[in-house]
């Protein structure tokens, strides 16, 4: 969920909307009381009155999560600053070409040429990402946000929150999202973060007891509970109240849609576009007042000013960023990877650190139970089933190590244990306790408060221990004693965790945190998650990446150590939260360049680091699954998580993984460094190109007697390589180039601009020289100034031709000499569709001007000599160009 931190905008706008009566209103009844305003009762509705209630309530969809409609998809593909600017572009020539001129005069060439422009940028940034999302709606329907709902005469169950009505019962435990603004009914020690709505940093404990009737604004009010938020910890039962756009999130959409953070990818691509289209700004009144002061046909000035303009746009940029992406995200859905925010590709691949939980990232994430021992290491009956106990009757979020006891339980087959024993209370587990309790009744009548956690946080609450038949007080002796055996397992990559029990805990039946001390200690559970057989390989190739994995893990540091020991990750200068939390930020950030290991963290502590890296200047991923890794997914650049994680943290990411493979990983990263790759090589030919063109124009303005290009002709050469660059998306990439994480560096493109641009302009210039003084006057018979009008319209024409079949060459041909730091068609070859359309692009663009549309363009056919001139030239731009990629490499290390 985005986070919202303007609590003040939500009090005042909430006071204006019908439903929060409403929700004032039920929020003052009595738990009976709503039951019967909602004519339900505990056990739901049936499901015959489902359609019924959707009907009068509405359904539990918020209007913004709907797709975007086709008009909208149109749009939002065709508008952009450079289709803004040739629209306008194409107006001019409308009125210039056609409205201003004579029925038999009008031509709408030039605006056929810049609507196809606008047509084959807009046309086919529309149909990739059409594509993209039509693959992620796909996956998407497999990821289902589901909730917990009592329905009559059947058992709970978990449905699509979207199913949910208002008057529905649900059971909501740690992990699950409030998928509607709810009333609870009963409520065990739970806590909410509303912060998605509110911004507040620190949970809010909710209570099922009636409200104050003094208070006005709903978020305040402890028995209500809204769409959007998430539970923390404890467990209760609620009845939904208001739904999708009702909900108090769902009605203040419109109002807290606030802007997206834009990211360093989002900000470089924005900030080139604006370079560019300030230096066609500038370009356009210059060209225009040259031409006409040294031309004096101030029309025609105006005309090529425009075509300039035109050709220094440019306008497909926008298309090959979105078909990169949308590219990408189509390629990740094939291996089961939903991409819910496209510019995440291109941060995967800037990503240089990776921080992972440890279980289910390299361990397997099927934990088994290896032993059940008493404090001497002795295999006990008595700690298995008080254990057994704890978790089956816990109602809180079963975790792998719940599922992993009730399993063995099932298969030494003492599952009718729990019919011995009833439920009395639970005290769910928290991340600063590590450690949950239920109280339960044996058919004779005893009490018993039975504990499991973590070794340490056990022996915090436990004054005795059961020693060699006896109940003794823990002595140094007996601590240090039962310390050794746990390091033992330990060290053999083992979870440990400790049970223990207490009896006839409270007299009043209210059973709290305060109950949990002077337990006895019975023994331990020894637990064992495997690695992955391919972890140590994958994590050898993320390092051959340049990405470092991190470990950042609740569990302890002994087990963390064994583990991580045994898929290659060293685990020097481990650090625990303990050490954490007694550092300052500063502090913190020089720590985390030195550990790559973490163990015993809290949620907090895993969100300091991440911070820390990010601002130590990586580019950090964070892949988690459990609650406790929401905010640090949320706090990376590049959330991760599976589709098996709990509600917020599946919310919190921007990837989705639907199988739990680290070597998706590998494949993410490399897709985000192709996508990077091609859009960059666009960029920087783009840029370098539109620099030299610059140059080109104004001192072929300045000598020669007529304009170097037609408006219309230039306009044409726009368009073939316009349609050269289509491909671009679906170009190799080198194998060192994806070696490394790449950071958006909008420096990196003025340098190349600068350093690229001029060489295309010295061998415009050649080419000017050579038409002029040799070609030209070679056919027509001498120099321009000698000639007669219709010798020179023939030079003219010659001359158009000329450059025009040169720029496309060299402009074409730079696609392939930049786009790799190696020689081109020899060390490095461009994929096969890049490599067919430009050399259809300027096989076309060359035999234009012996065509009946060239003379319509006003070219004459260039003499076969002229050919001679023209691959020496395009030969010693391949020489001058690569020589200066040698150079520029050695100055700045790379050169894309």
């Amino acid at each position: 969920m985005r986070k919202l931190f303007f609590n003040k905008v939500i009090k005042e706008e909430v006071k204006k909307k019908g439903n929060i009566n409403n929700l004032l209103l039920v929020s003052r009844l009595t738990e009976e009381g709503v039951l019967r305003k909602y004519n339900t009762s505990y056990e739901g509705y049936e499901e015959n009155e489902i359609e019924e209630i959707k009907e009068r309530y509405g359904k539990n969809e918020i209007s913004y999560q709907k797709g975007k409609s086709l008009i909208k998809k149109i749009i939002d593909a065709f508008i952009n600053p450079f289709s803004i600017i040739l629209l306008a572009l194409a107006v001019i020539s409308y009125v210039t070409d056609v409205a201003l001129v004579k029925s038999d005069q009008k031509d709408f060439t030039s605006v056929i040429i810049v609507t196809t422009m606008i047509l084959v940028s807009g046309g086919l940034r529309f149909i990739q990402e059409s594509k993209s999302n039509k693959a992620a709606e796909h996956l998407s329907k497999i990821v289902r946000t589901t909730i917990s709902v009592k329905r009559k005469n059947e058992e709970l169950k978990e449905i699509p929150v979207n199913e949910l009505v208002v008057g529905d019962i649900i059971h909501i435990a740690a992990g699950d999202m409030i998928p509607a603004d709810v009333r609870i009914l009963k409520a065990k020690d739970l806590f909410v973060s509303q912060s998605s709505l509110t911004g507040e940093s620190e949970p809010v404990e909710k209570y099922s007891w009636i409200s104050d009737d003094n208070c006005k604004n709903p978020l305040e009010i402890k028995n209500l509970a809204f769409m959007g938020t998430n539970v923390i910890s404890g467990s209760a039962v609620a009845i939904v109240i208001e739904v999708g756009d009702n909900s108090i999130f769902g009605s203040m959409v419109k109002n807290l849609s606030g802007k997206k953070i834009v990211t360093s990818f989002e900000k470089g691509i924005n900030s080139v576009s604006w370079i560019l289209i300030k230096i066609m700004l500038i370009m356009l009144p210059l060209v225009l007042f040259m031409n006409g002061f040294t031309k004096g046909d101030w029309m025609e000035a105006f005309l090529f000013a425009i075509s300039v303009a035109v050709g220094l746009t440019p306008e497909m940029l926008p298309m090959i960023v979105s078909a990169n992406l949308a590219k990408g995200a189509v390629s990740m859905s094939k291996k089961k990877v939903i991409v819910k925010d496209l510019n995440a590709i291109q941060n995967f691949g800037a990503m240089d650190v990776l921080c992972a939980d440890k279980t289910g990232t390299i361990t397997k994430d099927k934990v088994v139970l290896e032993y059940y021992l008493n404090i001497h290491g002795e295999e006990d009956i008595r700690v298995l089933r008080h254990a057994f106990l704890n978790s089956y009757y816990q109602t809180g979020l079963k975790n792998l190590i719940d599922k992993a006891i009730i399993n063995h339980v099932n298969e030494l087959d003492i599952v009718e244990l729990w019919r011995d024993y009833k439920k009395l209370d639970e005290i769910p587990f928290d991340f600063n306790r590590r450690r949950m309790s239920v109280v339960v009744e044996s058919i004779g009548g005893k009490t018993q408060l039975i504990t499991k956690g973590a070794i340490e946080e056990m022996l915090e609450v436990c004054a005795f221990v059961e020693y060699k038949g006896e109940i003794k007080k823990i002595t140094e002796e007996i601590e240090k004693e039962l310390l050794e055996r746990v390091s033992y397992y330990n060290k053999q990559g083992m979870r440990i965790l400790g049970v223990a029990q207490k009896n006839n805990p409270s007299e009043f039946n209210e059973f709290s945190e305060k109950d949990e001390r002077d337990m006895v200690l019975m023994g331990f559970l020894a637990f064992l998650d495997p690695p992955k057989e391919s972890a140590e390989d994958v994590i050898r190739t993320l390092k051959d990446y340049g990405v470092n994995v991190k470990i950042l893990t609740g569990d302890n540091d002994i087990v963390t150590t064994a583990v991580c020991k045994q898929v290659g990750i060293k685990a020097n200068n481990l650090l625990l939260g303990a050490d954490i939390d007694e550092m300052s930020d500063e502090e913190l950030k020089k720590a985390v360049e030195n550990s790559n290991v973490f163990a015993k963290l809290s949620p907090n502590q895993k969100t300091r680091i991440v911070t820390a890296l990010r601002e130590n200047g990586h580019v950090v991923g964070f892949m988690g699954d459990g609650i406790n890794d929401a905010a640090a997914i949320t706090e990376a650049d590049v959330g991760i998580s599976v589709d098996t994680a709990v509600d917020i943290a599946k919310e919190s990411a921007d990837i989705i993984l639907l199988e739990k493979d680290l070597m998706v990983l590998e494949e993410g990263i490399i897709e985000g460094r192709k996508i990077y790759a091609n859009i960059i090589k666009y960029i920087k030919m783009t840029a370098s190109s539109n620099f030299g063109n610059i140059f080109s124009v104004l001192i072929a303005s300045i000598f020669l007697p007529f304009i170097p290009m037609l408006p219309l002709q230039l306009l044409m050469l726009n368009l073939i390589y316009d349609i050269s660059c289509i491909t671009i998306p679906w170009d190799n990439v080198d194998e060192k180039y994806l070696k490394f994480p790449r950071k958006w560096d909008a420096s990196s493109i003025s340098k190349f601009m600068f350093w690229m641009g001029p060489i295309s302009s010295v061998f415009d210039i050649i080419t000017f020289l050579l038409l002029y003084f040799i070609i030209c006057p070679f056919v027509f018979g001498g120099p321009f100034h000698m000639l007669n009008e219709v010798e020179q319209i023939g030079f003219i024409g010659l001359f158009h031709a000329g450059w025009f079949v040169e720029s496309l060459w060299t402009q074409t041909m730079v696609i392939h000499l930049i786009r790799t730091p190696k020689i081109p068609f020899i060390q490095s070859t461009a994929s096969w569709q890049l490599t067919i359309l430009t050399f259809l692009g300027i096989a076309i663009g060359t035999i234009i001007p012996y065509t009946v549309f060239g003379e319509r363009l006003n070219m004459v056919a260039m003499p076969a000599s002229y050919f001679i001139y023209l691959f020496l030239i395009i030969f010693l731009y391949f020489i001058s160009i690569t020589v200066l990629k040698r150079l520029f490499i050695k100055r700045y290390g790379e050169l894309l």
